[in-house]
């Protein structure tokens, strides 16, 4: 491709960028792909042969737009915003066009210095102390541009692990610095993000993980508590990481009583990220959440969130730029240059030596829109985000799960945990909607962020109507379920009931005849019984007091089921009893009117397992009936 068409080529991408931007709302905002979709419509390897430009756009729209979250979406409510605009895609190409690796000021002045004076710009307007400006006089402080959050972070813990080894090198100088490094611990919230475990795991340092307030804000007494039982375990403080804005639920560590507990800790180092909510201390009003940041030796945020800067632009001041670069200097010859003590060479501010000129998409925007400009989109966003908040407490069925201070709405329906997971899948399934979930609280929340630069409230109205909907479809199907389940249920238990019931009052009367238990050892009594009636036996209750049944009424059901005359024996009588062949003889008029004796069919047998002793005693009880002597 030679100039002449990437002059076409450059317009046609230029067109096809703002025709995608402007008829984003006709998309899905999330694919329908499955893993693995994007391998079976391309080759398995590259083409041996130039291929037309026409060809490449048209695999852009039809195989990779498919497969493309789109995060500039007015639909997307997930993460916090992804910064973009005009002025920043075109320093970006202008970026990549000058192509520039700005390691160190000789090798590209321009790309070092404008960074240093943009970020004293954006430094005095979030108001940070004049220690972290580079240019301001008698200050030893500065700022650089980082990848993302997550480096920021990290470059700051090796650089107070640095600091803190050098500390305890002096005061045990027989001791390997290996041994040293077992004694270092680190602090940060829970609510932290999850990028400070991960630097202290790079750094092969301890992290303690503490425990927020009711409104997910670390305090001052739990560090200091925690710091305290640490030392006393032998353990060594260095570093503390706060947030300003925290990613679950927007939350601001209470950094002024945290800068306050520290100073008894001279060699901590202590570190704000405020990722999100930093780019928002450009408008006076929220710059009271940045209280504290006197007593921080480090600070940072990401234009590229919040800002209309696009990804990747994390900016980090420190107050003392040595004890960052004495962390991270490697200096060999091939890198010297005859300036290296008169200018900043920010390959020793960072774990990467290649740098891009990322410095001029922040400096287009900061003069395209202006402070006032970026101001009111941050206003905008705000406005959005209550909107949004007075929407959902209009509904009792929900309930917001956090200070709404900026963009971010944590909300969920009143119920439980399982609930709000059917509702957010379901809403993201749809394709409707994109929202990300969160813990606060130990208890899942659903995270609505105001992200798209153009949002209006029509898109906030639009996104709850949907909420809505999906809200009175699961909560309906709900209740229908747990109807279901509690007549299932009952239908369990009452038949369990049943058999209980039945199981206990065919091999227990007992049971369910008192009287049994009150007349003792059950008798057979025929008194009790009465001819049949029908054919079947007829249970009556005992005439006297003597006498009792020792037969309960469900066994005349037994009688009755069936025809053959099933036979019954109780283990604790010796007894069978049956139907009798008169029953059946009746119905057809032959036999004669049986005895209660003959109509219940009742003999006497005698036990395979009765005992010699009680044999011998009823022969003998015989003998004397008949009038013998024994």
């Amino acid at each position: 491709m030679d100039s002449v068409e990437f002059r076409q080529r450059g317009m046609e991408m230029v067109e096809y960028i703002c025709k995608y931007l402007e008829t984003l709302e006709d998309r899905r905002v999330t694919p329908n792909v499955e893993p693995g979709y994007l391998r079976h419509l391309l080759p398995d390897e590259a083409p041996m042969n130039p291929e037309p430009w026409e060809s490449i756009m048209e695999d852009v729209e039809n195989k990779i737009m498919p497969g493309v979250t789109h995060w500039q979406h007015p639909r997307f409510h997930a993460y916090f915003p992804s910064g973009n605009s005009f002025p920043s895609i075109l320093a970006d190409l202008l970026n990549a066009g000058i192509g520039c690796i700005g390691f160190s000021w000789a090798a590209s002045p321009a790309c070092a210095e404008l960074e240093t004076i943009v970020l004293d710009w954006f430094g005095k307007a979030i108001g940070l102390p004049d220690d972290f400006l580079a240019l301001k006089e008698g200050s030893k402080g500065g700022g650089v541009i980082q990848t993302s959050a997550s480096e920021c972070v990290l470059v700051t813990m090796i650089a107070a692990r640095a600091q803190a080894i050098k500390q305890l090198k002096m005061q045990h100088p027989f001791v390997e610095e290996g041994q040293l490094l077992t004694k270092l611990m680190a602090y940060c919230s829970k609510e932290a993000h999850s990028c400070v475990e991960k630097a202290a795991m790079i750094c092969f340092v301890k992290l303690r993980i503490l425990e927020p307030d009711s409104k997910c804000s670390l305090r001052g007494d739990t560090l200091a508590k925690a710091m305290e039982e640490d030392e006393l375990q032998g353990l060594v403080p260095f570093f503390v990481s706060t947030t300003l804005g925290t990613t679950g639920s927007c939350a601001f560590d209470n950094l002024e009583e945290i800068g306050s507990a520290l100073q008894r800790y001279p060699y901590t180092w202590l570190h704000v990220d405020a990722a999100y909510a930093g780019n928002s201390f450009i408008c006076p009003e929220l710059k009271p959440l940045l209280k504290g940041i006197e007593y921080a030796d480090s600070f940072n945020t990401n234009p590229n969130k919040w800002l209309l800067v696009n990804f990747d632009c994390s900016t980090l001041w420190v107050r003392d730029r040595i004890r960052l670069t004495s962390a991270l200097v490697v200096d060999p010859l091939y890198l010297k240059h005859g300036y290296s003590n008169a200018a900043i060479d920010y390959r020793h501010w960072g774990v990467p030596l290649s740098r891009r000129f990322r410095s001029l998409k922040l400096w287009f925007v900061l003069r395209n829109y202006g402070i006032t400009g970026l101001q009111e989109y941050i206003r905008r966003h705000i406005q959005l985000a209550k909107r949004f908040e007075e929407l959902v407490l209009r509904d009792k069925r929900f309930q917001i799960c956090n200070e709404v201070k900026l963009g971010l709405v944590c909300f969920r329906l009143l119920g439980t945990d399982r609930i709000n997971e059917r509702l957010l899948s379901q809403i993201n399934a749809s394709g409707k909607l994109h929202m990300v979930p969160a813990s606060v609280n130990d208890r899942y929340v659903i995270r609505f962020c105001a992200v798209a630069q153009n949002a209006t409230d029509d898109d906030i109205d639009y996104a709850w109507e949907v909420i809505q909907d999906f809200a009175s479809e699961i909560l309906e199907k709900e209740q229908a379920d747990e109807l279901t389940e509690i007549m299932d249920r009952k239908k369990k238990e009452t038949l369990a009931q049943k058999r209980s019931f039945f199981v206990r009052m065919v091999s227990d009367p007992k049971i369910y005849n008192p009287a049994i238990n009150k007349a003792g050892t059950p008798r057979i009594s025929t008194e009790a019984m009465s001819p049949t009636v029908d054919g079947a036996p007829m249970i009556q209750t005992p005439t006297s007091n003597n006498t009792s049944s020792w037969i309960s009424w469900p066994l005349a059901f037994l009688f009755q089921s069936s025809d053959d005359g099933p036979r019954l024996r109780f283990r604790h009588l010796d007894t069978t009893v049956g139907l009798p062949t008169s029953r059946r003889n009746s119905a057809t008029g032959g036999g004669s009117s049986p005895s209660p004796e003959n109509e219940l069919n009742i003999a006497t047998t005698r036990s395979p397992k009765r005992s010699p002793i009680l044999m011998r005693k009823k022969d003998k009880n015989a003998s004397t009936r008949n009038g013998l002597n024994p």
